[in-house]
């Protein structure tokens, strides 16, 4: 196994969708891969860097070496369980899981609604804001990264202010067609208010070599801001 670099930094990636259950077959969740996620952690891998691998429930196989341990997750609860854990012994958190936004209030875990012919009315409650929760007992040494998938026309304007609301270091601003994609169109938003791009559309392993480059810069950022 090659060593980590001295000084390297400990990563903390988040990747996939979660599945929020209804009863004991079926739940919400969303269209997230977990590619963009999954790159992130391959890039980090490569340079040798301690990392860590939260990933939700996705057909993409995670990867296998001694520098990346991974945990999964399925459920919104679950995910802040396992951040919970695993952040105060990190450095940088890189938020790319599609955390649903909304979980059913009343479930069944152990049973299966019947199909009855009648309609089924889902009273849903909002899920917990996990960066910005973390946001509240990070160390000033620690760097958290979000991502925000908006649409086009709303894009940097939605991320700005995400960015600012949960106490971000930065951002990554992407837009709905990231989703599934092989690519992404994407802009980081600093703390200190900056922006950077790579400039033009990538694969999503290129992207995550280019912001994983960037990272010095954003820690940077964030201590002088």
């Amino acid at each position: 196994m090659e060593a980590s670099p001295a000084n390297a930094p400990r990563l903390l990636i988040t990747a996939g969708p979660t599945w929020e259950p209804i009863d004991a077959v079926r739940y919400l969740t969303n269209r997230s891969s977990g590619r963009l996620g999954l790159a992130l952690a391959q890039s980090s891998i490569r340079r040798a860097w301690p990392t860590t691998l939260l990933l939700g429930p996705t057909p993409l196989p995670p990867p296998h070496t001694s520098h990346c341990s991974i945990r999964r997750f399925q459920t919104t609860a679950q995910l802040k369980a396992l951040l919970v854990e695993h952040w105060p012994s990190h450095d940088v958190l890189l938020m790319a899981a599609a955390v649903a936004d909304y979980r059913p209030v009343d479930v069944e875990p152990t049973q299966k609604r019947p199909r009855d012919g009648h309609g089924w009315n889902l009273a849903l409650e909002p899920t917990p804001d996990l960066l910005a929760d973390l946001a509240q007992t990070s160390r000033p040494d620690q760097t958290l990264i979000g991502f925000a998938l908006e649409p086009a026309d709303q894009l940097i304007e939605s991320a700005r202010r995400k960015l600012e609301q949960k106490h971000l270091d930065a951002i990554v601003a992407n837009d709905l067609t990231t989703m599934e994609s092989d690519t992404i169109t994407a802009t980081l938003l600093l703390r200190d208010g900056r922006t950077l791009s790579p400039g033009r559309e990538l694969e999503k392993l290129e992207f995550a070599n280019w912001l994983l480059d960037e990272l010095a810069t954003i820690r940077a950022a964030a201590r002088t801001a």
